[in-house]
Order: C-alpha cells, then sequence, then structure tokens
C-alpha cells in the first residue's frame, strides 16, 4: 500500500501598511518547525512526503534573513534594554512570552517556569524571560546542531543584552536558508514542494457565498454579497508566480486553503495549470452519496484533475490525538491502522493531510520522538511505500463525475461564515468592494494594485476562522485589528470616508470569559457523585473545556467542564462529561505544583489520605473530589489533572495549561452590594 503525506505550512500576512509584521508567528516557526519537518524526514532514506507551503509564508520569511528587528514589531521591542519599554509594550511583550505552551515548552527549562509564573518581573528577570522564550521555540535541530543555542540553553539564567543580541543574528542566519533546503529535498525526489491560492481564501465562498448553504441549507449568508471572481483568479495566479520565483520551477500540486473545493473553483484552478489538488474524505462521501470509507483509498479524477482525498481520523490522530500517548505507542497505533486498511484494500493509497507546524508544541520534544518512531516503523514495513504527490500523479485513478461543496471541517463552510462575527466580517469586505467598485474608475492604476492587494489579504482565512464561538486565541483583539485595517487602508486609498463600523472591534469574545468563569464566592458542595442542588456549585469557577481549543487543539477526552472552588478548609472539584464511564475502571492524577505532588485516586475512591493529603471522591452523576487545605503549605498553587484508563493517558485537564488557585482567596473583591 501506499501513504502520501501532506503537511501544510501556513501563516497570514501580519504586516501592516508599513510592511511591518505585527505578530512574530512566522518567525517563531520557523526557528522551530520550518526546517525541523524536512529535517526529520531527510534522516531517513526511503521515507517521501508533500510540503505546502502558502504564498505569505514565504514573503513573510525572507523578511527575517538579515536584520529581521526592522521587520518585526515583537522582535524590535525584545531586542531593546527592557528599561527602556514603555510600560504597554512591556506589558504586551510578557503576553507574548508566556504564550508558550506550558507542558511541553515551559516545563524542563526551570528558570522560565519560574518567571512563567511570576506576576512582576523586574529587568534582569524580564530579560531572562525574553530570552528563554525564544529559546522554548528553537526547534530540536537548533538545540541539537546550533552552537549559539546550545551554550545560552546550558547557562540557564542571568542572560545579558550581549545574549540577545547573538541569539537573534543567529536565528535571522538560520532562516535564510529554510527555502534553499527544501529545494535541495526536492531535487533529491524526496518531496514535492505544493503551495495553496495566494493569501489562503476560501475560494468557494469567493466565487460564490451560496457554497455555503449548498453545503449545509442551515448557514446564514450575507444577502448582500459579492462574487469575487477576479480575486479568485488573483489569488491562484499570483501563488505559482510567487512559487516559480522562490523554488525555480512552477507546481502543478495545490492544496485548496481549508482544503475547500466546489465544480468552479476546481475548474479556476485547471485552467490556471493546476493539475493536482487534495481535500477531506467527507467532500467525496457527499459527492458520491456514500458512507463507504473504502472509496477514499484511490486518487479520483473529476474532469481531468487529480484529486487525492485525506483519511479524516487518521489525520486527525496525528494533529489532535497522539500528543497524549508515548512515541512508540503512538506510531504502534498508526502503523496499526494502515495494516487494517491494506486487508480490506489491495493497492490502497492512503492520504494524510494536516497542519505541519501547530500540532508540535502539543508535542513531548517537539514531535520529534513521535516522528522517529512513526518514520522507523514505516521504513521497516516492507508492505507499505510513503509517495509525494508527484508519485502519486502516475498511480491509477477512479473517476469522479460529480464533486460537492465543502471543506475539511464537516465538508461545510460554517468555519469561516453563519455567526453573527463571521458573517458581519464578510458584509463589511462586500461593503468596501461594492465603494471600490463605485470610485476605481477615477484611481491611479497604482493606487489599484495597492487595493487589490489589501482586498486579497482581508480575503484570507484565518480572519473568519478566529471570528466568532467556535474558536479561542489570546490574540483575538489584534487578529481583529489587522483585518479591520486592511479595509480602512482601501477607504483611505480612495480617498473617501472610512465607515465607524471599521474602528469597531468585530470581536465581542475578545478574552477567556467565553470558555472560563473565575469563582465567584466560598462553596462547599457534598462529595457524593449527585448533583444534588444547583446551590452547591453556585458562585464557582467553570472551565467548559468544548470551547478550548485552537487551530491544532481539540477537545475529545471524557471531560467537558471542570467545576472548582473552595471554602476555608477544602478545595472541591467536579467533572462533567462522559466520566461516569470510567467509574469502574478509571482514575484520575492531580498534579500539584510547586508542591511536586502528585495524587491519584481511582473513580470509586471515597476517603483517604494520599501523598499527606487527604482526598475525598464520589463518582456516579459526575466526578466529584475535595483535597484538604491543610495539609498544602502554599499560599498558591497550580493544578494539572490527567484522566487514565487501564494507564492510558486519555486527557489532560485544563488543556489550556495549569490552573492557579489561590489557597487564601477570599473572593471579597467580587462582593456588591
Amino acid at each position: 500500500m501506499n501513504v502520501s503525506f501532506m503537511w501544510h505550512m501556513h501563516q497570514p500576512d501580519y504586516r501592516n501598511e508599513e510592511g511591518i509584521m505585527q505578530m512574530p508567528w512566522v518567525f517563531l516557526h520557523a526557528v522551530k518547525d520550518y526546517y525541523d519537518m524536512p529535517w526529520m524526514l531527510s534522516r531517513y532514506q526511503n521515507i517521501h512526503a508533500t510540503f505546502n507551503i502558502t504564498a505569505p509564508l514565504i514573503q513573510q520569511l525572507k523578511l527575517y534573513y538579515k536584520n529581521p528587528e526592522q521587520s518585526d514589531k515583537f522582535l524590535s521591542l525584545w531586542l531593546k534594554n527592557p528599561s527602556s519599554l514603555k510600560s504597554q509594550e512591556r506589558q504586551w511583550l510578557i503576553k507574548i512570552c508566556k504564550s508558550s505552551q506550558f507542558e511541553t515548552m515551559v516545563k524542563g527549562l526551570p528558570r522560565y517556569e519560574e518567571l512563567y509564573r511570576k506576576d512582576a518581573l523586574d529587568d534582569d528577570e524580564f530579560l531572562d524571560l525574553e530570552i528563554l522564550f525564544l529559546l522554548s521555540w528553537c526547534g530540536n535541530y537548533l538545540q541539537k546542531n546550533n552552537l549559539h543555542v546550545k551554550r545560552l540553553l546550558q547557562k540557564e539564567r542571568n542572560y545579558t543584552n550581549e545574549d540577545k543580541a547573538e541569539l537573534l543574528e543567529e536565528l535571522s542566519k538560520f532562516t535564510a536558508g529554510i527555502w534553499a533546503f527544501y529545494k535541495e529535498l526536492y531535487d533529491a525526489k524526496r518531496i514535492t514542494i505544493s503551495t495553496t491560492p495566494f493569501y489562503h481564501p476560501i475560494l468557494p465562498l469567493l466565487l460564490d457565498m451560496q457554497n455555503a448553504k449548498r453545503a449545509n441549507n442551515q448557514t446564514q449568508i450575507p444577502p448582500n454579497y459579492e462574487k469575487l471572481e477576479e480575486d479568485a483568479r488573483l489569488h491562484v495566479q499570483q501563488a505559482k508566480d510567487l512559487f516559480f520565483d522562490t523554488f525555480g520551477y512552477t507546481t502543478d500540486v495545490f492544496w485548496p486553503a481549508e482544503g475547500a473545493v466546489d465544480e468552479q473553483s476546481v475548474k479556476l484552478l485547471k485552467s490556471l495549470g493546476v493539475h493536482f489538488i487534495a481535500t477531506d474524505e467527507e467532500i467525496l462521501y457527499k459527492s458520491l452519496n456514500t458512507k463507504n470509507k473504502n472509496l477514499i483509498y484511490t486518487p479520483y479524477n473529476h474532469n481531468n484533475m487529480l484529486i487525492g482525498f485525506r483519511d479524516h481520523k487518521l489525520s486527525d490522530l496525528i494533529g489532535f490525538e497522539y500528543r497524549y500517548k508515548e512515541a512508540g505507542e503512538a506510531a504502534e497505533n498508526f502503523m496499526s491502522a494502515l495494516e487494517s486498511v491494506q486487508n480490506i484494500n489491495d493497492n490502497a493509497t492512503v492520504f494524510v493531510i494536516l497542519d505541519g507546524e501547530n500540532a508540535w508544541e502539543f508535542y513531548k520534544n517537539n514531535g520529534f520522538d513521535f516522528f522517529e518512531a512513526l518514520y522507523t516503523s514505516l521504513e521497516k514495513a516492507s508492505w507499505c511505500t510513503t509517495l509525494t504527490t508527484d508519485e502519486v500523479k502516475s498511480l491509477p485513478s477512479r473517476k469522479l463525475s460529480k464533486l460537492a461543496p465543502g471543506s475539511w471541517i464537516n465538508a461545510s463552510f460554517d468555519t469561516w461564515v453563519g455567526e453573527y462575527e463571521k458573517t458581519r466580517a464578510w458584509e463589511l469586505l462586500f461593503l468596501a468592494k461594492k465603494d471600490y467598485e463605485h470610485h476605481k474608475e477615477r484611481l491611479d492604476e497604482d493606487i489599484k494594485v495597492k487595493i487589490r492587494e489589501y482586498f486579497l489579504k482581508a480575503e484570507c482565512s484565518d480572519w473568519f476562522w478566529w471570528y466568532g464561538s467556535d474558536h479561542y486565541t489570546n490574540f483575538a483583539l489584534e487578529f481583529d485589528a489587522i483585518f479591520r485595517r486592511y479595509l480602512i487602508n482601501i477607504y483611505k486609498l480612495i480617498g473617501i470616508s472610512v465607515p465607524n463600523d471599521l474602528y469597531i472591534p468585530i470581536s465581542k469574545n475578545q478574552s477567556s470569559t467565553k470558555f472560563w468563569i473565575k469563582p465567584q464566592s466560598k462553596i462547599t458542595p457534598n462529595i457524593d457523585g449527585k448533583r444534588d442542588s444547583f446551590f452547591e456549585w453556585m458562585g464557582c469557577g467553570v472551565i467548559d473545556e468544548s470551547k478550548v481549543f485552537s487551530t491544532m487543539q481539540s477537545n475529545t477526552g471524557p471531560v467537558k467542564k471542570i467545576y472548582y472552588g473552595q471554602d476555608d478548609t477544602k478545595l472541591y472539584f467536579a467533572f462533567e462529561g462522559a466520566v461516569e464511564n470510567l467509574c469502574k475502571k478509571g482514575r484520575i492524577n492531580i498534579i500539584i505544583d510547586p508542591t511536586g505532588v502528585s495524587i491519584k485516586i481511582s473513580f470509586h475512591q471515597k476517603e483517604t489520605v494520599l501523598q499527606g493529603i487527604k482526598v475525598k471522591s464520589a463518582c456516579k452523576e459526575w466526578l466529584e473530589i475535595s483535597l484538604d487545605k491543610e495539609q498544602i503549605k502554599q499560599k498558591k498553587i497550580w493544578l494539572r489533572f490527567e484522566i487514565e484508563q487501564n494507564s492510558a493517558s486519555l486527557q489532560t485537564l485544563p488543556s489550556f495549561g495549569e490552573l492557579a488557585i489561590d489557597l487564601q482567596d477570599d473572593y471579597a473583591k467580587n462582593w456588591f452590594i
């Protein structure tokens, strides 16, 4: 059988009108993922794959080749002496520097862990935090092979401004060789390099917003939408042009942004020289009106366009699930799944397609151990061959007469249109387009070119992804501001008044309040595993795990909500979801830092003393736990919960990091009359 991996590398365009990057994620993923991913593949002689690299990523990475502080807001502030920073600048830097995933990037760097938990930092501590943040983003290649990075990691603390300047210079030189490395692997026929329409737009929505309703009749779309066919064509053609300028050849392999397809977008891609695309298996099922999963294991030919349909489950196992497993166990599980396919489908070709950058910060060791186990297993498996998409093109294909519209998420477009915030963003975009069309005849050509570029940037799928309630980010305000700034700049270039609505944030839920309610008062519930009374837990804190997820993080464990609180003597926790199914076999491991205490509670335990702490638990309608505070000497603790069954980890909570609790909080600040 064949396995065709496609790793999707993408960041939206973070540049403002002066060309300055407003967010540092391109640079951070460059030193952690964009080199490491092909480097890990290159260590294995027979592993082939496809890397999809988007145009804004190509453009923006080039800004970091020399003097990156001149092109990046974060790095320009990061490079300054902490004493020269304004208060607002300092707070913004701290927000970024505390955005690393705690379990996998902060832990293991003791000084970083210490500073991560501090609310106030002096200049020396602030300098350590800045450098350790950047070091935490350095990938395995840099940590193993770069002498400067290794020296600074070994130093651990007491960094200087000279250390800072040296680190940035070294990482800047490193980024300059990344695209050349991809080209080297392509020339060796180890990888295919593909791309995406320029600014990562949802092509079917640009061509016809009705596609959203064709995919899901319940989806609400803007009433006065525009068909942006010219923009759609520009996205494809400009992506091909930039790809040629960067790699010296023309690719005919595309990953449509978000796997979004319809008949018209495929026709457009074909007319511009694209011969192979990929999307999700759910699109095939809707196209064939079947749920027969065995049908996805072959390339399809739709009007002379070859299409690969991703195995959704296998792709999501890597993207979302295997970070909870040990590397060897995850690789074994993946190979077992492939064998199951092979047993039913002779000559099957499995397409495994997912984000190639965001998942690994949730993995131990940035995914290195997992890929070492996976690629080793694949090399040893004589029955399995990994193929690039260029190699897939030579395989037999099956005819597909109809292609249903949809994306990689539920074969619909609801992630990008439908909710109020998403639809409002589209409305403002369409309004700007109408105003531009009304005035464009009087504009000079160079102004038209600038305006067209801002429209293309505003059509990026990422902005619509982060609007609404289905995804959460600490940087919703920043993303919202970038989107609206593109439209504001269009009006300024046209020379007409900017609509007041563009100065009002679209995002209404701009903080963790959408998934996290902090405790309001003391509670003293009865620990019996029953939902005895609403008033028992009234005033408690609530973390809604079903709403805590980002691009490469989804909650699929048994716990959907965590309730917590305290009184003068005890801490209380309740876990809602499918935990009742685990009562007989499961247990919860409570890890308390900085005490270092780890308490393993079987769900059927009643009352006991573990690690010196009196514990009571009950699991019937839900799981309830109390911990005596008397034996915990610290004033403030940080907790993590691990749900286990048969010694396998099912879920780690909270999924956003640690839960900080002040044991002496009297909640007086929340009282009112």
